[in-house]
């Protein structure tokens, strides 16, 4: 089993920041891209970060700038540093994870957390 467990969220006034965590466990072999997503209420959810093993990075357009990610592959977790947060940027953040087991070690499987809340007051 593999658990995904978001923290860092939170109520911010517009032009602050907060940083993201997000840190996987469970049966993992190996990590391979790590990245943020969020959505926003009544609206899809939409790419906010993504970052490779090999540590290249992609940025949403509505990003880019005011985020960086990050990871730690010995603890299994990756960050986002969100600064000059907007009001726009509210939205439940997920982290997601491509990973191969111990038990399938050749196979890439997504997994999710179960998202945090980010409001930024006006």
């Amino acid at each position: 089993q593999v658990h995904l467990v978001e923290s860092g969220g939170g109520l911010v006034q517009a032009g602050g920041s907060l940083r993201l965590s997000c840190a996987a466990s469970g049966s993992i072999f190996s990590i391979s891209d790590m990245g943020w997503y969020r959505q926003a209420p009544g609206k899809q959810r939409e790419l906010v970060a993504t970052i490779t093993s090999g540590e290249s990075t992609n940025y949403a357009d509505s990003v880019k700038g005011r985020v960086t990610i990050s990871r730690d592959n010995a603890k299994n977790t990756v960050y986002l540093q969100m600064n000059s947060l907007k009001p726009e940027d509210t939205a439940v953040y997920y982290c997601k994870c491509k990973l191969s087991l111990s038990s399938s070690r050749l196979t890439l499987y997504d997994y999710w957390g179960q998202g945090t809340q980010v409001t930024v007051s006006s």
